[in-house]
C-alpha cells in the first residue's frame, strides 16, 4: 500500500493553519489569497479560505491512508497535542474492521483519520 491521502478542507486562516500543519512536518507548497496546499512526503492537504467556520461544529473530515500508522502517530505526538478539545489527537486502536486508526482534529475542527491495514490480504491467483 501507498501512503496518500487526497483532501480539500476549510482554513479559518492560512497562516494559523500552516503553523499547525508545518509542527506535523507539512510544509507549504503553495499559497494564494484562497487557496493552500501543504505536504508531508506523499500526503498532501489542500485548504480553501472559510473564516466564518466554527471549528466545534465542522464535519470536514478526510481518511489519510498510510503503511505505518504507528510511525506516523509517534512522529505527530511529539507535538503534545491532547487528547480532548480542538485540536486533538488520539491513540492508535486496533479496529474491528481491520485497520488500526488514531484521529487527528485539527486547528479548524476538520478530522483526519489516520489508518494502516492490520493485516496485508494476500493476493488471490485467478485462473483464466
Amino acid at each position: 500500500m501507498r501512503d496518500r491521502v487526497t483532501a480539500n478542507l476549510p482554513a479559518i486562516n492560512f497562516d494559523q493553519t500552516s503553523a499547525f500543519y508545518s509542527a506535523l512536518g507539512f510544509m507549504t507548497k503553495f499559497q494564494d489569497d484562497q487557496w493552500m496546499i501543504v505536504s508531508r512526503g506523499n500526503l498532501e492537504i489542500e485548504f480553501f479560505l472559510h473564516p466564518s467556520l466554527q471549528p466545534k461544529t465542522s464535519w470536514f473530515s478526510a481518511c489519510v491512508r498510510v503503511t505505518d500508522v504507528n510511525a506516523l502517530h509517534e512522529a505527530w505526538n511529539t507535538t503534545g497535542l491532547a487528547e480532548n478539545g480542538i485540536p486533538r489527537l488520539t491513540k492508535p486502536v486496533d479496529e474491528p474492521w481491520g485497520f488500526r486508526m488514531f484521529a487527528l482534529v485539527d486547528c479548524n475542527g476538520s478530522l483526519l483519520r489516520c489508518m494502516s491495514p492490520l493485516s496485508h490480504p494476500t493476493e488471490s491467483k485467478v485462473k483464466p
